[in-house]
Formats: structure tokens, sequence, C-alpha cells
């Protein structure tokens, strides 16, 4: 089971630093994320969210490929790696795996102006080396689907 943990940090900078954490610990193999991602409000105070994966660019990178493909076989490979290209950034887009947009959105709606908040959703994590990784950047916990006694363990590991 995947373990969601989403933490508020002081700003986007600080939530930028938290990606790069998370992307190191994944190269120790000591973080296995399926899904990470970071909100804050703009300056009109709306929610921007900063994704680690781009479906819709994968999208259309495989859908050129196979209208290209596809394209030649009728003779027209630009035409359909066109088609190609715009039907897979559209199917990338409507694609929502991992972490719920609309959760992110609300969250973020939620944080005070200035501040941050990282998405974690990892399938397995080294608990005590993830943790020392993150306490620098001094995160609160925002929410989790951990147990009751997991996520307490977790707020009082981040506050030591």
């Amino acid at each position: 089971m995947a373990h969601l943990v989403v933490l508020g940090v002081a700003d986007t900078k600080t939530a930028e630093e938290a990606l790069e954490i998370a992307a190191d610990l994944g190269r120790q193999e000591l973080l296995k994320l399926q899904d990470a991602a970071y909100v804050y409000k703009d300056a009109k105070g709306r929610p921007r969210i900063h994704q680690t994966v781009n479906l819709a660019g994968a999208g259309a990178v495989g859908g050129a490929f196979w209208g290209a493909l596809i394209g030649l076989l009728f003779l027209a490979p630009l035409l359909g790696m066109a088609v190609g290209a715009a039907s897979g950034a559209i199917a990338g887009k409507l694609s929502d795996v991992g972490i719920d947009d609309d959760m992110i959105k609300r969250i973020g709606s939620e944080l005070d102006q200035g501040r941050a908040a990282v998405f974690l959703l990892a399938q397995s994590a080294t608990r005590d080396r993830v943790v020392s990784a993150f306490k620098p950047l001094r995160p609160t916990v925002i929410q989790t689907n951990l147990t009751k006694d997991d996520e307490q363990e977790l707020i009082e590991a981040l506050r030591a």
C-alpha cells in the first residue's frame, strides 16, 4: 500500500528542496516514490501545482511516435505525428494517476500566503533516514494516510 504524506513548508524554495531530497533518497533506494508534487498560492491567491510527473508531455511523445508510425502506413507521417501528439497530450492530461489533483488544490487553497505544501506518495521508505533528511526543512505534517499512531510518531520525529 502506498503512503501519502503532506508536509507544510516555509515557501516554494523549501518545497523544491524537499522534492530534491526525495529524489536523492530515491536514488539511494531509501524512498520509493510513486508521485510527488508541491502547491503554493500565487499572487492572486490561487493554488499553483508543480508535479514531478508530466503526463501530458509523456502522452504527446508517445502519441507522436505512434501517429508517425501509422502515418507512414498511409503516406502522411507528418499529419499522423501531429494528430498522434495532440491526442497523446490530451490523453495524458486526462489521466490522473498518483496524488489526487483536487486534494492538492483544496490543501493549496487553505495555505497561508507564501507557504507551500509538499505531497509525497511513497510505496516504501526507510523511515529513520527519510525523517532525518527532511528534518532540517522544519516541515509540519498537514495530512497523511498513515495510522494515527504512525502519524503521531512521524510528527514527533520531525519535531525532535
